[in-house]
């Protein structure tokens, strides 16, 4: 049987998607900023993707701009409102210890040219507390950037108490929405959101392609210079194929997503389930604030990375954690901010499911994995000593 369980990482396109987008590559295949009857073909069907995203987020259309993905998007929200508000003295940010790389790598890059960041603690159960935000927020702080639902850990944040607390202050809020959007219900103005970071490939759209929402009115210094694209806002020509692409998945995504979340939670609690029977074997972040498809588990006396390697000769694909950081020996920095030591930390899985996986799939998972971490258990030596030192208790 062959498991794809990696759709944190990303996910298949959807027929939806794929459907919307080839009249993209050979009848609407103009440039939406030219003026001619082709080029304005193209300009409605981006207007239209437009209007679509807009309604999923609960937004208007022109508080969407278009980019390549998360990345991008994380990227020019923080340095974007960085930039803008050092002008008005205000150069500190605050975030939190188990933020997507994307987030992560800008803020540090943003401390060596003079902002100074908090990142807030995430506890053992992988959820920011908001008081512990509000005293974290000074007379400088120019934005709170806290992601939504976390990539690897699946915990959802509170996301609409913390934006209101950042309305209070009068402090700008990002939240990176990657893994939440298309997945749970996510409304912008209900979660006092200000900015909000999404990529399509995560819930059946194509790669290569993301959105950032931005309220109207807020001041923002551009990322990328060139073109009068996207409301002078972000130039190069619009990817129109990728766009329309995503608009249809995330609306197929969202018109589907009581049905999905149902589905996936029954799937998800019958892995942990089966994965709690193992012996020393541990559920990461919260129990049931998390997101519908997440399993996020480790096992001592396990290294990570063979255990993956085992699952993909079974068949089954999965990770250890961000696909972002699928290159490091490091441990997760997520897994490492909820209290895990580095040793138990290494001996992670991560199982991310979506609608199309099925319970006979979970039963082929727990058929296999527990065979897998005894023959891996056998080879490791911290595995005997932790067994030693269980047994002279």
């Amino acid at each position: 049987m062959k498991v794809y369980a990696d759709n944190a990482a990303t996910t298949k396109i959807s027929k939806t998607a794929l459907d919307a987008m080839l009249p993209c590559y050979t009848q609407i295949y103009g440039n939406p900023s030219s003026l001619h009857t082709v080029g304005q073909e193209a300009f409605h069907a981006l207007r239209d993707a437009r209007r679509t995203v807009a309604e999923c987020l609960g937004c208007e259309s022109d508080e969407v701009f278009f980019t390549s993905g998360g990345s991008e998007s994380d990227n020019w929200a923080i340095r974007g409102i960085a930039l803008a508000m050092a002008k008005k003295g205000k150069k500190h940010i605050i975030s939190t210890k188990f933020e997507h790389h994307a987030v992560l790598h800008t803020l540090n890059k943003l401390e060596k040219e003079g902002f100074s960041v908090t990142l807030l603690d995430v506890y053992e159960n992988g959820i920011v507390r908001v008081e512990d935000l509000k005293n974290a927020i000074r007379d400088d702080t120019a934005l709170v950037t806290i992601m939504y639902a976390n990539n690897e850990i699946g915990t959802i944040q509170p996301i609409r108490e913390i934006g209101a607390v950042c309305r209070e202050k009068g402090v700008l809020f990002h939240t990176d929405a990657v893994q939440a959007v298309g997945h749970i219900p996510v409304d912008v103005k209900a979660d006092n959101i200000d900015l909000l970071s999404l990529s399509g490939h995560k819930f059946h759209g194509p790669k290569g392609v993301g959105a950032l929402y931005c309220k109207k009115g807020i001041r923002f210094e551009n990322l990328i210079e060139g073109g009068a694209q996207e409301s002078n806002r972000r130039a190069g020509t619009e990817n129109v194929p990728g766009i329309v692409g995503m608009a249809a998945a995330l609306k197929e995504a969202c018109d589907n997503m009581e049905k999905n979340a149902e589905k996936l939670v029954a799937m998800r609690e019958q892995l942990i389930n089966g994965i709690l029977k193992i012996d020393r074997s541990r559920i990461n972040g919260d129990r049931v604030n998390r997101l519908p498809g997440n399993v996020s588990a480790c096992f001592e006396g396990v290294e990570g990375e063979s255990l993956l390697l085992y699952l993909d000769l079974a068949g089954i694909s999965a990770s250890s954690g961000s696909a972002c950081t699928s290159g490091s020996l490091d441990p997760s920095h997520v897994l490492l901010s909820i209290g895990l030591p580095h040793e138990v930390a290494h001996g992670s899985l991560r199982l991310s499911l979506c609608e199309e996986n099925t319970p006979e799939q979970m039963d082929y998972i727990l058929s296999q994995l527990p065979g897998i971490i005894d023959r891996l258990r056998d080879m490791s030596p911290l595995w005997e000593k932790i067994q030693k030192e269980s047994n002279s208790k």
